[in-house]
Formats: C-alpha cells, structure tokens, sequence
C-alpha cells in the first residue's frame, strides 16, 4: 500500500510528521479520509477526533480547529490544539464545557448559534474520551 506524507502541527509543536497510511479528518463539512493519490483540497476542521492509520493501528488525536492541506506533498493539518487521546486532562476539558455551556447566556443570534455549534463538538469529544468502551 502507498504511504502519504502526514504533518500535524500547532502552535506548541510539531505533533505528528511521518509517512501513514490513511488520516481521517473531522472536517467542517463531514469527516473525510485523506490516503495516497488524494486530489489536491484544502478544508476548514472543526473540534474532533483525527484518527492516524499506521500499519493497521490507529492513533486518535483531539483537535480543536484549523486547517486541512492536501497536495503533491502529502497532507498537512494546522491545527488551534492537538493533543493525544490519552494526554487529555478530562477534568480540566470538562470544566472547560461547564464554561462555555455558561457563556452562551452572554451571546445571541449568530454567536450564539456558532457557540452552540462548538460546544456540541466539544461534548462530542467528551463524550469518546469518557467512554468505558475506549480501551
């Protein structure tokens, strides 16, 4: 199977570069699977899981917003926050729901809207890395 090029970076560090099989991408329109050969894209990525197939063992990383890049090179994802499944400090994410599910009685019309929009992906993410079935 042909290998693609894979980069995950923010703003604190490079935090995945190297050849993968498949990275699945939570992307702002749906979820897409990005593989050797992909046409060239560029998409918005929302709060979620990124999910990176190596040799047929999977590597989910939370991130929570940016940018998808595919081209001749590879892919390249730059990301507002990646940080590994199980580096997630779940108290300090779940009180950051609390915080936002308060702020959203400071905000109406659009604002309200995207801020509802964020905070169901955040519970999205709370909720798989809470699971008793994530082993």
């Amino acid at each position: 199977m042909a290998t693609l090029h894979f980069e995950l970076v923010s703003p604190e560090k490079l935090a995945y570069s190297g050849e993968v099989d498949q990275v699945d991408v939570p992307g702002l329109e749906g979820d897409f699977g990005v593989m050797a050969g992909h046409s060239p894209m560029i998409a918005s990525v929302r709060p979620g899981i990124l999910t990176i197939t190596v040799g047929g063992k999977h590597e989910k990383i939370i991130v929570l917003g940016g940018l998808a890049e595919v081209n001749d090179k590879g892919l390249t994802v730059l990301a507002e926050t990646a940080t590994s499944v199980q580096d997630l400090d779940k108290a300090a994410f779940a009180e950051q729901i609390s915080s936002m599910e308060e702020d959203l009685k400071e905000l109406e019309g659009n604002a309200l809207d995207r801020a509802i929009e964020r905070l169901d992906h955040f519970k999205v993410i709370h909720t798989y890395v809470t699971s008793t079935a994530m082993h």
